[in-house]
């Protein structure tokens, strides 16, 4: 019986180095993966504030445009189309940033 509790110390004393010594090179696996990381989430967040801002652009362009449009056919509306197009203007900005503020939450 002392035979037997000596071979399972000694399995079990094996069994918890080597867990130990692949315990040190998942750790280093995880600190690489994660600086490899860091450069993909770089990049997602540039690439999404680059979004955002095409696309807010082309929206302000286009409302603009639009509003500017019915003035020039309608000069007496001037006023009622000057304050919803405002208003759109900063709900589109409000819009990139948003999109501002997740591309630096990634970070």
């Amino acid at each position: 019986m002392k035979k037997f509790i000596s071979k399972v110390l000694v399995f079990a004393s094996l069994v918890m180095s080597a867990s130990a010594v692949f315990a040190q090179d998942a750790a280093q696996a995880v600190a690489q993966s994660a600086s490899a990381d860091r450069g993909l989430v770089a990049l997602s967040a540039g690439l999404c504030i680059a979004l955002a801002a095409f696309g807010g652009a082309l929206a302000q362009g286009k409302t603009a445009s639009t509003a500017l449009e019915g003035i020039a056919r309608n000069p007496a509306a001037s006023g009622k189309i000057l304050i919803p197009m405002i208003l759109g203007l900063a709900l589109i900005e409000s819009l990139v940033i948003y999109a501002l503020i997740i591309a630096l939450g990634l970070k």
